[in-house]
């Protein structure tokens, strides 16, 4: 018996809001590396389109939405709207539906110093993991608008791959 959903290939893309797309462009672009592909303008509708589609307000309008490429990684669907309903603040990690994103890098006190170069909060030092993932180390920081990143790194593997039949999908290793 078939276990999942018909035809599915993998994870196309994240999409994520943000207040100020160029303010988050600029973010995208010079700090994380991504390229822009392409845009998409405006669309509002006059009946109750946005709600059914999207589950927002029906009189919320998106602004632009722009597709970016993060390296060997998904892609990213990045939104702005005109809410017609106050916004609520960033979830944190333990709220519903809170999230981040994260990027393996192959140096990360490297990475973390480039972080620290562009003004960006790094929550903390990196922390090495344990147990099953011990060999990887993380680190969260912040974008400017408050949506936590991590950093991720495990350039000699985790503990699990020793006995594991089957591994994580790795970036640095995409058709592994």
């Amino acid at each position: 018996m078939q276990r999942g959903i018909p035809g599915a290939q993998g994870l196309d893309h994240v999409g994520f809001t943000v207040p100020d797309l160029d303010e988050a462009e600029k973010f995208l672009t010079e700090v994380l590396g991504a390229t822009l592909i392409y845009t998409l303008g405006a669309k509002r509708s006059e009946d109750d389109w946005m709600n059914v589609h999207i589950g927002v307000h029906p009189r919320t309008a998106i602004r632009e939405i722009r597709f970016y490429r993060l390296g060997n990684g998904s892609n990213l669907e990045v939104f702005q709207y005109d809410a017609a309903e106050p916004q609520a603040r960033q979830p944190r990690n333990s709220d519903i539906g809170g999230h981040h994103l994260a990027i393996y890098v192959d140096d990360m006190d490297e990475a973390v110093a480039y972080l620290h170069s562009y003004g960006l909060e790094v929550m903390g030092e990196p922390t090495a993991s344990g147990q099953s993932a011990e060999g990887q180390r993380w680190v969260y920081f912040r974008s400017p608008w408050g949506m936590q990143f991590e950093l991720v790194s495990f350039p000699g593997g985790k503990a699990y791959e020793r006995e594991a039949r089957l591994h994580l999908w790795h970036p640095g290793r995409p058709a592994e």
